[in-house]
């Protein structure tokens, strides 16, 4: 898929040496087709590294896409600096009378807070309620999972007894759902987590997609696809665990290994990539199946849905 963004955005570069096909304006408006709009919010701390990953995964199918990305305007960023924000990222104010095929809303390193006390709360919320009419189907990460079911529903995050933090077995629980089209039984998905939320808690129109015997509950969607929940990190590359291992290892004085990924536990190996099929696959099905098949060709259409009046 030939992903669309500003040519300048430092991630481009290393998207083209992968062979990743990253296309300018020039290129675009050349072709008769209306491309995929998609949104991304980006509550990572490593905001680069985190755009690098998910161009890289919505690049896997042959459509065309425009990718726009949100900053939190009521958030000060201290791992990038604030002229990479204001060249590469939008605020609320400038997309919110726009619409988009979907969105992605990251993860962020804010779990052990309640939500009303991230600094960023009450703006993520309204962005939110606001994509109820204005974005056609949502796909929640980690903290971001569970940001949403807690702004669109009430529902809270549990402490778990440790962290949550390796490379896991998933077990798909409906292998003819086209979410998990082409997947095995079993995939590896990373954690990287200290809460979790409970299947049982879910609202009666949400479906268990995967879960995992230590990890608990991996994915989950509302049946019509409007809103999808990943709680693992499938968009994370190869060194991203070994990233926060080492980070933490200084910061914190702690040197806890995660589980499943180094091989042999020895942080001194090269980790083995054992996800990256299963993300690739997960994001192709994501667009394909919850985004392209279904969203109208006139995005402004999606206000007269019932669902989005609901």
């Amino acid at each position: 898929m030939p992903v669309k963004v500003n040519q300048q955005l430092p991630a481009v570069k290393l998207l083209e040496a992968d062979n990743i096909f990253v296309m300018d304006e020039a290129r675009a408006v050349q072709q008769d087709i209306r491309s995929l709009r998609i949104l991304v919010i980006n509550l990572m701390p490593r905001k680069m590294v985190t755009e690098t990953q998910l161009l890289a995964l919505l690049s896997n199918t042959p459509l065309q896409i425009n990718v726009d990305f949100l900053q939190m305007a009521t958030h000060k960023s201290k791992n990038i600096t604030q002229n990479h924000l204001d060249t590469f990222y939008k605020r609320f104010d400038e997309i919110e009378a726009e619409y988009y095929d979907g969105m992605i809303v990251t993860g962020a390193p804010v779990e052990n807070l309640p939500f009303e006390a991230v600094d960023y709360w009450q703006e993520l919320h309204d962005i939110l309620d606001w994509s109820r009419s204005h974005v056609y189907s949502s796909l929640h990460i980690c903290w971001g999972a569970q940001a949403g079911l807690y702004a669109r529903y009430g529902i809270g995050k549990h402490d778990l007894a440790e962290k949550l933090w390796g490379v896991y077995h998933q077990t798909v629980t409906n292998s003819k759902h086209v979410l998990f089209r082409g997947f095995d039984d079993d995939y590896l998905a990373p954690h990287s987590r200290t809460t979790e939320n409970y299947a049982h808690e879910l609202p009666h129109d949400f479906e268990v997609l995967s879960d995992g015997e230590l990890s608990g509950l991996a994915v989950a969607s509302k049946k019509n696809l409007r809103e999808i929940y990943c709680f693992g990190h499938l968009e994370y590359d190869r060194m991203t665990l070994d990233f926060e291992y080492q980070r933490d290892k200084v910061t914190l004085g702690e040197e806890v290994v995660p589980e499943h990924y180094y091989p042999n536990d020895d942080p001194t190996q090269k980790p083995k990539m054992t996800w990256s099929s299963a993300a690739s696959l997960f994001f192709s099905n994501w667009l394909n199946y919850a985004v392209y098949q279904d969203t109208p060709y006139d995005l402004r259409e999606l206000a007269k849905y019932e669902y989005f009046n609901l």
